[in-house]
């Protein structure tokens, strides 16, 4: 009895100590979805994955790559006369009319804040003729990203065994888009009107709940099918820290990003390393009319990093050896900052004057 007395002491102070060592590391969410995935956008991280690498279908989420390919090849302000082929498909829709007249813009809102499957096909048809054509722009975007487990069908996102990607690879196109001013002033948007036809206007509200109940929320699509459950692509930024949340086949997907979200948000910092001018330092030169010129960093400089993290270490590295003359604004050496050995950031250090040769 005493062994078991124990055994069970020694259990306890396990527990224990592992719940403290998980407290000081920042514990990781537990979420609903089958797959799942947080990328820190500023770092290129993956800070938490659930069979990330899994090959899924997307549903509605596929819009972030209709409208990334939209935007790199079309005109938002051009005029589209929506096709024919485009009116009646199933789903949700913006119940376009053939012949009606509106921007690319206009139809992008419709997109990604009703996830209207005739205007991804609308979108589609003008900006490449047709939507086989457009498809094949999707899968080249994909391939140019450098995506392994993605390919695509279809605009809209639609079930077929051939649409597909996984959470890490959803993440990265959702990174990509949102690098287009344009794509997150729409994804961002809880409401917008739009054109209805000449015949005043359709009032849409983005079916994003995380912006309207998530601190700092900004995007980015929600979908779902029967075939491939609840799919959620979030993105949120807080103090400089820009995070993506990826779920696929998600019950609880709300909670889920909140989860993961809130776990990125503890786990990163965005620090200010340098204000503009803030990295001054002397350079020797040779043959000049003075024997050296001030050189300072021309822009502020900050990283995201770690809470939890090695101490910083600034070093500046010298063009070396220099002669004269040298211009304002001449690049003659670097700032480098690392932690733990790492290089986090650098600035080029520039020449404060003009220095020229000795006479």
């Amino acid at each position: 009895m005493y062994g078991f007395g124990a055994f069970l002491r020694r259990m306890v102070c396990c527990a224990l100590l592992f719940c403290m060592l998980m407290t000081a590391a920042g514990a990781l969410p537990s979420v609903s979805a089958d797959s799942a995935a947080l990328y820190n956008a500023s770092t290129g991280e993956f800070i938490f994955e659930k069979n990330a690498d899994e090959r899924r279908g997307m549903a509605s989420t596929t819009k972030i790559m209709t409208a990334l390919v939209a935007l790199r090849h079309g005109d938002p302000d051009a005029e589209v006369t929506v096709s024919a082929k485009a009116v009646g498909v199933e789903g949700s829709s913006l119940y376009l009319k053939a012949g009606e007249k509106m921007t690319l813009r206009d139809l992008l809102y419709g997109l990604m804040l009703r996830s209207a499957n005739d205007a991804a096909e609308a979108i589609a048809i003008a900006v490449a003729g047709s939507v086989e054509g457009f498809v094949a722009l999707m899968n080249e975007e994909a391939t140019a990203i450098g995506l392994k487990n993605t390919h695509f069908t279809n605009p809209h996102g639609l079930a077929d065994d051939a649409h597909y990607t996984t959470a890490r690879e959803l993440a990265l196109i959702a990174a990509q888009a949102m690098k287009d001013p344009l794509f997150c002033e729409i994804c961002a948007a809880q409401r917008a009107a739009i054109p209805n036809g000449g015949d005043g206007k359709r009032y849409l509200v983005n079916h994003n709940k995380l912006l309207f109940t998530y601190d700092g929320a900004v995007g980015v699509k929600t979908g779902f099918t029967k075939a491939t459950g609840r799919c959620l692509v979030s993105a949120a930024e807080r103090d400089g820290v820009e995070l993506i949340a990826v779920t696929l086949r998600a019950p609880d997907d709300w909670r889920d990003h909140a989860a993961m979200l809130d776990c990125g948000f503890a786990e990163y910092e965005r620090v200010s390393l340098a204000n503009t001018g803030e990295v001054s330092c002397s350079l020797p030169l040779l043959g000049g009319e003075c024997g050296s010129v001030m050189l300072y960093n021309p822009a502020p400089v900050s990283a995201v990093l770690k809470k939890n993290r090695g101490s910083i270490v600034e070093r500046i590295e010298f063009n070396r050896p220099r002669f004269a003359p040298v211009y304002e604004q001449d690049v003659l050496g670097r700032v480098v900052w690392t932690v733990d050995g790492v290089e986090i950031a650098s600035s080029p250090l520039v020449a404060e004057r003009y220095v020229g040769r000795a006479k």
